[in-house]
């Protein structure tokens, strides 16, 4: 065992001060008819997780994620298994996500590399039999590697293209090997740092193209599930394609890919696009495209993307709400969040999952209030009463013209004010339900 020291993390309360156990995550607690752990299907993100040490801009790793492994060999890449597969049982956590080269370490030739994949996936298989885990999505690192300086599918290198594609390839081969639900595409550097050297519309439309032969791919090899775009608006490019969701969504249907493609959407990359993460989850569900979700958040006060553990309690069940409406998710919820800097001991890799698991499982049970309470939805519905009956039904099954609005308001002279939007009663009614 390689935390042989972490015992299996229970549920034990809200009263429990053991900062081993969970105080709001209990599995098989119902809530608005399912269990929790339906609502709440956890992924371990392989690269955080197993891979990010504290290294910063300024400093070297602070933590050590050897596992007792030489790093950059195979043996360390199985380590990694053993740790992670340790860690989710421990966690009781169902789910991983990866990247290609989160598995193994990336060889001189791609050859090599796909060899490297393919023994560690089998090494993953023996692991995962015995065992409920999966695999929840699988993505290929198309930014790291100075080759996409200029992008994967943006690249104004041909030969980077067909590179790219290879790993996607790969990548998806891995993820049916695995059994699992996705696919993501995050455009880490899909995006350009100036117009001066950039033809946007071909750049967009190579990557339509990339997207286009995965999906065909995809669907010849038996991948049945979905594909994801994760929307980020800058970092590491200054300006990226997949800005937010709205932006995305626009961009697989100018495409023709929106029959194949959900969002992935982060709370980190939410705030980065200005947003909350309600927005983003928001726009995804009412478009029929709320597929997963990168859980972590960002830092208000930073500019960056800090990909932290959740904590705030208003921001998640805020989450939760949107994810209830959608009646759950197709995917899951993948922590792509890393302990701070600071956090480097085995313990702080648990009770960051813990907090992050406890947080989201409080935003549910605080979301479902929200809902069976009624309240903020009836004043919803209240609030575009005047489109139920009368001119603003005509106007809503679009039996009215311009010139037949024009007559009604020239008759009327000039209408009353709307209804009060009271959002400080709304506000009100959140804190109630989140601390009465």
């Amino acid at each position: 065992m390689i935390f042989e020291n972490i015992p299996v993390i229970k549920y034990e309360g809200a009263e429990s001060k053991n900062p081993l156990a969970f105080k709001f995550y209990d599995p098989e607690k119902i809530v608005m008819g399912k269990p929790m752990k339906e609502y709440l299907p956890f992924a371990m993100a392989w690269w955080h997780n197993l891979g990010a040490a504290g290294t910063d801009m300024f400093g070297r790793d602070t933590a050590d994620k050897s596992f007792g492994a030489e790093k950059g060999t195979m043996e360390h890449a199985k380590a990694k298994v053993d740790a992670g597969f340790e860690f989710m049982q421990k966690l009781g956590i169902k789910y991983f996500c990866f990247h290609d080269v989160d598995l193994v370490p990336e060889a001189d030739d791609i050859n090599e590399t796909n060899r490297r994949i393919d023994e560690l996936s089998d090494y993953i298989l023996e692991k995962m039999q015995g065992t409920d885990i999966k695999c929840l999505w699988g993505t290929a690192n198309m930014f790291s590697n100075p080759r996409y300086m200029n992008g994967a599918g943006s690249s104004n290198s041909a030969d980077v293209f067909c590179f790219a594609a290879a790993q996607i390839k790969k990548a998806l081969d891995t993820t049916v090997k695995l059994g699992g639900k996705g696919y993501v595409f995050w455009g880490g550097r899909e995006g350009y740092e100036t117009l001066l050297n950039t033809d946007m519309k071909f750049e967009q439309d190579n990557i339509a193209r990339l997207m286009r032969y995965a999906v065909d791919y995809g669907r010849s090899i038996g991948f049945t599930g979905d594909f994801y775009i994760e929307p980020k608006p800058k970092e590491p490019m200054k300006h990226q394609y997949d800005f937010d969701a709205a932006t995305a969504i626009a961009f697989l249907r100018q495409h023709g890919l929106d029959k194949d493609f959900k969002m992935n959407i982060e709370a980190n990359h939410a705030t980065l696009a200005g947003h909350t993460f309600q927005h983003d989850l928001r726009v995804s569900r009412i478009n029929g495209m709320l597929g997963s979700v990168d859980a972590n958040q960002g830092d208000y006060l930073l500019g960056w993307d800090t990909d932290e553990f959740p904590y705030d309690v208003y921001e998640v069940t805020m989450c939760m709400y949107e994810v209830i409406k959608a009646g759950g998710l197709t995917g899951g919820f993948n922590f792509d969040a890393k302990s701070r800097r600071p956090s480097y001991t085995v313990e702080d890799m648990f009770e960051s999952y813990i907090l992050g698991m406890d947080t989201f499982a409080l935003g549910l049970i605080k979301a479902a209030k929200l809902i069976e309470d009624g309240r903020i939805d009836k004043f919803v519905e209240d609030r575009y009463a005047s489109y139920k009956s009368g001119i603003g039904a005509k106007i809503v099954a679009g039996e009215a013209s311009l010139a037949e609005l024009a007559a009604y308001a020239c008759e009327m002279g000039a209408p009353e004010l709307p209804s009060s939007g009271k959002q400080e009663r709304l506000e009100g009614v959140v804190n109630q339900i989140l601390f009465a």
